[in-house]
């Protein structure tokens, strides 16, 4: 008796034997019999859903900061995506995922997308490099995007894009090397990272923290000048979505094919995010018995940064571990900046930094070898529920060399620019007085802004009290409401 799939009208896939660097000649062959179509169509959209993440990031930071500055953090996102965009395929991608990468850093095999096309990725055999390229370099322009927020309210722009460019080269492309590819050490180590977050989440928190510890506090800092609260809290909202949404093909794209691992990715990154959410938000709401939004898309956040490296690893109730302990940790986590005197002042660090070294140690309590196999193909040798104790080790030492190494990295290269002509790294007070909008992008987020200046001439006064948070501009035109 002949089995039922013989009599459909399916062609195996061709397997990949070839020793073209380009997958072969496409005037010749057909190079995509090598892979499947459902596989790369799910990771076009995943790349897609990376890239909405961006937007996402500019406008959650910029609902969280004041008015004046709001268009400037949204620029730094959308302007870091055409930026790493370009240092991507001049030879970010080649320094990260080079066939004959080293144990820290590849080489320039690939320098301006030299030969990505055809051939099986280094990421996985079932998608081609040149696909592979296009989706990582989305996660290599939302870490930067991340960790540029640090800017807030009193950075230039002009600094922040070099550092990013440069950050971009010695920090991010050496960590995503040996994290991922098959050559680094941590790799190689058994270091267990499906998504990012070490590469992604500690890199761009600790780069944060050296920012806003180089950049020094803001001015007014301390005192009843920046006591204010999120200035559109609609925005956070919105930036919240996005990347909730986004956060998709983040960590269910990496599967890197249309798979049961993929599927289960998608499953424990929306758990987690919800339980973060309401973790965040019952802690607040024990503090002060108001059901905080702002509190809530925070935790929601948390909960989506501590299940990233994990989610193609673990079980789906385990989800709901990483959605507690993240919100929980990332929130007590705020309180670092006080003890540490650091202006942090979107609380980039304590997010992501802290959330993703929370997700690094908990990978290693619950990653499950018949997880990692759900794709039919993968081996791990799992975590504690594997009896493999060694893991929670590993993990500890590819997050915090990770951190370190950004930390440090990130400081030395602040340090150097601040001592280039044109590129010191902080506005001027009467600068940050005006804000970013005004002094470094020439437009504002909101016309009355501009309208409410014209009508009090420059006076300078106090930031909008809490209780005056509506953005009509009949409000912000009263000489002792308007804002800085």
């Amino acid at each position: 008796m002949s089995d039922a799939s013989d009599t459909l009208p399916y062609v195996p896939l061709e397997v990949y034997e070839g020793t073209s660097m380009t997958g072969g000649d496409s005037l010749t062959e057909d190079l995509n019999l090598f892979y499947n179509a459902g596989d790369i169509a799910w990771m076009i959209t995943s790349t897609a859903l990376v890239l909405l993440m961006i937007p996402g990031v500019g406008f959650f930071y910029s609902g969280l900061a004041r008015r004046k500055s709001a268009l400037s953090l949204i620029w730094l996102s959308i302007a870091a995506t055409g930026l790493i965009s370009f240092q991507w395929f001049f030879w970010g991608y080649s320094l990260a995922f080079s066939h004959t990468a080293g144990k820290y850093i590849g080489d320039l095999e690939n320098i301006g997308f030299r030969n990505v096309l055809g051939a099986p990725s280094v990421g996985s055999s079932k998608i081609p490099d040149l696909l592979f390229a296009v989706y990582q370099g989305m996660f290599a322009a939302i870490t930067v995007a991340l960790a540029i927020g640090a800017a807030a309210e009193r950075g230039r722009m002009l600094p922040a894009m070099v550092f990013a460019f440069i950050w971009s080269t010695i920090v991010y492309d050496p960590i995503a090397c040996w994290t991922w590819n098959s050559s680094g050490w941590a790799f190689q180590m058994g270091g267990l990272d499906f998504a990012g977050g070490t590469p992604v989440h500690i890199s761009s928190g600790a780069a944060a923290l050296a920012y806003s510890l180089m950049l020094g506090k803001r001015r007014g800092h301390g005192t009843h000048e920046l006591n204010y609260r999120p200035h559109n809290v609609t925005h956070i909202v919105i930036g919240t979505v996005f990347l909730w949404v986004g956060w998709f093909g983040f960590n269910a794209g990496s599967a890197l094919a249309a798979n049961l691992r993929a599927v289960m990715a998608a499953v424990v990154t929306n758990l987690a995010a919800s339980v973060g959410g309401l973790t965040w938000c019952l802690l607040d709401y024990r503090l002060e018995r108001k059901w905080s939004t702002v509190g809530f898309c925070s935790g929601v956040i948390s909960g989506l940064v501590a299940i990233t490296p994990a989610s193609g690893f673990v079980p789906a109730w385990s989800a709901v571990v990483f959605g507690v302990v993240g919100g929980i940790a990332c929130n007590y986590a705020t309180k670092l900046k006080f003890l540490l005197h650091i202006d942090d002042s979107l609380d980039i660090f304590a997010i992501h930094g802290i959330g993703g070294l929370v997700g690094d140690l908990l990978t290693g309590l619950f990653a499950a070898d018949y997880i990692a196999h759900l794709d039919g193909f993968s081996e791990i040798s799992g975590g504690w529920l594997n009896k493999h104790w060694i893991q929670l080790a590993y993990q500890l030492a590819d997050g915090v060399s990770g951190m370190a190494y950004s930390f440090v990295l990130s400081c030395a290269i602040l340090f150097a620019l601040n001592f280039i002509p044109g590129l010191h790294l902080r506005a001027s007070e009467q600068e940050e007085i005006m804000g970013m909008d005004e002094t470094e992008i020439g437009e504002f987020a909101y016309d009355y802004v501009e309208l409410s200046r014209d009508v009090v001439n420059g006076l300078e006064t106090e930031a909008v009290p809490a209780s005056r948070q509506s953005p009509s501009p009949e409000n912000d035109l009263k000489p002792d409401d308007i804002e800085k």
